[in-house]
């Protein structure tokens, strides 16, 4: 087996169920990583991961599943209460941020509290764990450091190792903040597959600046700057249905030759 790469989620802002999107897909962002033993990393937990949650339920055994957050907007925790292993008991599940484990708690706890949600979030039956996760940490063949990125409130992109290879996992950021920028391309540097966020196209960027987000032009540049083998463009704006991802890939690949546009259930093989 190789190290393997699933995206379950890879919309951003808001879910898209129209037909005109699901060929690239409709949830909110979510990705599955596996070394080649079957070790498994979550990171970010839209509303894909409810599916992710449903088979890894299938399994039909205890799990002790890390699951990592680049932050806390909606559009990227919206799924938690729908995660059917935190709802079992025998599961253990432990959340990363670059927040203090207290702070992780108290946010996680906010949207699933009176009046925003039926269950409360203390009362599921799964172990739950709080973690602030900057460096260090392995599961199996796979390791992962997190770096700051350009973003309102914060965020954390991650830089995943395993034997096979090197996954960088950079959403939401905007370009333009010449010291993370830095960070951003020395972090990248050789990746495999480098994920960004590439919700705008050039031309809508000039009206949403200050938004936190990026465009498919500043992916290219990164991965050209870090000699990136491989540039997936994510966080899909939820106005770009089919035709306009299939036209924004195309605009891509000029500029960076290996691009494509993340896909939900797509498998990246490394």
């Amino acid at each position: 087996m190789a190290t393997e790469l699933k995206f379950w989620g890879v919309r951003g802002s808001t879910p898209t169920p129209m037909v005109a999107n699901l060929g690239y897909g409709g949830n909110t962002t979510c990705i599955e990583i596996k070394d080649n033993r079957g070790d498994r990393i979550i990171f970010d937990a839209g509303s894909g991961i409810r599916e992710l949650g449903r088979a890894i339920a299938a399994e039909g055994k205890a799990q002790n599943l890390d699951l990592f957050l680049t932050h806390f907007h909606w559009d990227h925790i919206q799924g938690i209460p729908f995660f059917a292993p935190l709802l079992m008991a025998g599961n253990r599940v432990t959340f990363h941020s670059f927040l203090p484990g207290s702070e992780i708690r108290a946010r996680l706890e906010r949207q699933m509290s009176d009046p925003y949600f039926t269950l409360d979030f203390n009362s599921v039956g799964a172990g739950k764990e709080f973690r602030q996760t900057i460096t260090g940490f392995r599961r199996g063949g796979l390791s992962v450091t997190a770096f700051p990125l350009h973003h309102p409130q914060g965020a954390f992109g991650y830089r995943v190792e395993s034997e096979e290879g090197t996954i960088v996992i950079a959403t939401d950021l905007e370009h333009g903040h010449p010291e993370l920028d830095k960070v951003l391309r020395e972090y990248s540097e050789g990746a495999d597959v480098l994920i960004y966020d590439a919700q705008y196209t050039p031309g809508e960027y000039e009206s949403r600046k200050g938004w936190g987000h990026s465009t498919y032009a500043g992916g290219a540049s990164v991965a050209r700057d870090a000699n990136a083998k491989k540039l997936v463009l994510f966080h899909h704006d939820p106005t770009h249905n089919d035709t306009a991802m299939s036209e924004i890939v195309k605009e891509t690949v000029p500029l960076f030759e290996n691009s494509i546009a993340a896909r939900e259930h797509d498998i990246i093989s490394l």
